[in-house]
């Protein structure tokens, strides 16, 4: 009997060991290289876990440390970005990831080099076959994603060492940017040297003729402790894709929109099952989103309510508790899940969106229950002291029920708000109905986004008709009597 019982928890320990989570970033790229390393795995008898486009280099980093085993990196920027060491070798990179407990494949086969693109025809007409060549026209618009304006082998130490101009230049998503570069809306835009829009817009890449960018070799970062198996099934696929092959996978991921047929074009599989269908993809979108929603809505009325009763008795702490709630609202989404990643006990997880979410539903929540029982008159406070009633009995039996229709417009107000910004969950692999607006971005494909946004809107008009009802259920019906 024990020997069994010794048996079946090794062998639940080993299934555990032998499931991996792969992260990738949001550009075709990188899902599709996620997509054949979780392939991979799986065909090794690893379970594996793809989260799709969870942000950029730091936040997958992060990830790495915790949240995530695998994701697809440059070793361009291992070498600048993470480990801030420029020009240093793979044996450099490695010796540093590895006193970090992180691990590298083999490079997989491809420079995939970052690059300034141009309408082929436009950069005939001037003259432009280099980046130096943009020296001579100051009149050029930039259009540039935000990682590479930021990036230490980015825009500013390119331009710096070009002297090309830094007055017209502005932040783009990586695929709309291809957009407005084929509209005409912008002049040049950075790429990444293996992007099948190149070839597909006939755009011409300018030659780095003062030799800028650095290698940027395809590889994977793993962590020390992942599956054995895994780490074997990434190593074998080194050195099997040349940029040729990488431009051919990421056109075949644009032309089907979908990672998942990219991928069985590496391997020569097809797939049997056409893939998952689209009422399951929804399922599991909405259903998330509902979690996410739900769970964070729930948490901010447990505490928010309470904040707001203090809050409407005024003094300091009231006015401490409205500023500070305030100034939650005020952060930008996606720079509070960047702050809240690196955290202990967050990283890259449901409880990251989770609590994102609270704290930007904290506010309506307060200043409404807040603003409602200040607005009690004071004959009616006097009344119910002359009651005789206790405080908790006045707040639970008069003043609340009083303030009943600011409190739940409040609250109405978070959950709409909420439903909104749950999308953004899906930038760090939290899931919810952002997983196909972001790879519909990416991929620029508007019925994926639609995929995502109309059951998104939906669920917003949902919420207000389920509150619509909630007043008749919870506003007294003296309250709800129109004049």
């Amino acid at each position: 009997m024990k020997l069994s019982a010794l048996l079946l928890i090794a062998s639940v320990a080993t299934a555990q060991s032998d499931s991996v989570v792969i992260g990738s970033k949001k550009f075709t790229e990188s899902y599709v290289l996620a997509e054949i390393a979780r392939q991979a795995c799986e065909n090794a008898g690893v379970r594996a876990e793809h989260r799709q486009g969870m942000g950029g280099t730091i936040i997958l980093w992060e990830a790495l440390r915790g949240g995530i085993d695998i994701y697809p990196e440059y070793t361009g920027t291992i070498a600048e970005e993470i480990l801030k060491q420029r020009g240093a070798t793979e044996t450099d990179i490695q010796t540093a990831l590895e006193q970090q407990g992180i691990g590298m494949t083999r490079d997989l086969g491809f420079n995939n080099t970052y690059a300034l693109v141009m309408r082929r025809e436009k950069a005939a007409r001037l003259g432009i076959k280099s980046i130096s060549d943009l020296r001579g026209h100051p009149e050029l618009k930039f259009g540039l994603t935000h990682e590479f304006l930021e990036r230490r082998d980015g825009w500013r130490p390119l331009s710096a060492r070009y002297g090309l101009p830094r007055t017209n230049v502005v932040g783009l998503e990586h695929a709309l940017g291809y957009a407005g570069l084929v509209s005409g809306e912008i002049d040049v835009k950075d790429a990444y040297s293996t992007d099948a829009k190149i070839a597909d817009y006939d755009l011409l890449v300018l030659t780095d003729d003062w030799q800028f960018f650095p290698q940027y070799k395809a590889v994977f970062l793993f962590r020390k402790a992942t599956s054995a198996a895994a780490i074997a099934a990434l190593n074998k696929l080194a050195g099997t894709i040349d940029e040729t092959r990488m431009m051919r996978l990421n056109a075949e991921a644009e032309r089907t929109k979908s990672y998942v047929a990219a991928a069985q074009l590496y391997s020569g599989v097809p797939s049997e099952s056409g893939g998952e269908s689209l009422a399951h993809k929804l399922w599991r979108w909405i259903s998330r989103h509902l979690e996410l929603a739900g769970a964070s809505l729930g948490l901010a009325i447990l505490i928010g309510l309470p904040l707001g009763i203090i809050a409407s008795r005024g003094g300091a702490t009231g006015q401490v508790i409205l500023a500070v709630t305030g100034i939650i609202q005020t952060i930008p989404s996606l720079a509070l899940l960047a702050l809240l990643v690196p955290l202990p006990f967050f990283g890259i997880s449901v409880r990251t969106a989770i609590v994102a979410l609270f704290l930007y539903s904290l506010l309506p929540i307060v200043r409404n229950a807040a603003s409602g029982l200040q607005d009690i008159s004071r004959p009616l406070r006097e009344s119910a002291v002359v009651l005789g009633l206790t405080g908790g009995q006045r707040l639970r039996k008069i003043y609340l029920p009083l303030a009943s229709r600011s409190i739940l417009a409040g609250i109405k107000t978070s959950a709409v708000i909420n439903i909104g910004t749950a999308t953004l969950a899906a930038l760090i692999g939290a899931g919810g109905l952002g997983e196909p607006i972001i790879s519909g971005l990416n991929l620029n494909d508007h019925v994926t986004i639609l995929e995502g946004a109309v059951p998104a809107a939906l669920l917003a008009l949902l919420v207000q008709f389920a509150f619509d009802f909630l007043d008749r259920v919870f506003i007294p019906r003296g309250l709800r009597i129109k004049s």
